[in-house]
């Protein structure tokens, strides 16, 4: 089983449930859990963060309805082989929401558009270099 490594932030306007199914999401992106890692139990869980159970389930069960885990009977909750559960129109309408947020949140910051788009670049191909294996050395 491997030890979750998020935080959540209580500033945060995204509610608890959603900050650990975002966290877990990147995690499983970067490659830090790999397809067959078993996630902690939802108590387990909890107690690391301090929360209440039924916000870990709550976040778990929206992981398992987004197809990055699955259940096995008996055993916990296991990273998944990826698949796309999503149309190809609802990942357009999902990329353009993320896009129209991010372009909101960086208005008016003093940076050039160059300046932004390399941040942006940058984060991508790292994300890329995690989620590939043949990048690992």
């Amino acid at each position: 089983m491997s030890n979750v490594k998020i935080q959540i932030v209580t500033g945060d306007a995204r509610p608890i449930f959603k900050q650990i199914v975002d966290g877990i999401r990147m995690e499983i992106a970067r490659g830090e859990l790999p397809v067959g890692t078993k996630l902690p139990s939802v108590r387990g869980l909890a107690m690391q963060l301090m929360i209440n159970a039924n916000t870990v389930a709550k976040a778990y069960g929206e992981l398992t309805a987004q197809g990055l885990v699955e259940p096995r009977q008996g055993l916990g909750l296991f990273v998944s082989e990826p698949r796309q559960l999503l149309s190809e129109e609802e990942q357009k309408k999902r990329l353009h929401t993320a896009v129209d947020n991010f372009v909101n949140e960086v208005a008016y910051l003093e940076f050039r558009t160059e300046d932004i788009l390399k941040e942006v670049q940058d984060a991508l191909t790292k994300l890329e270099g995690a989620s590939s294996p043949n990048d690992r050395n």
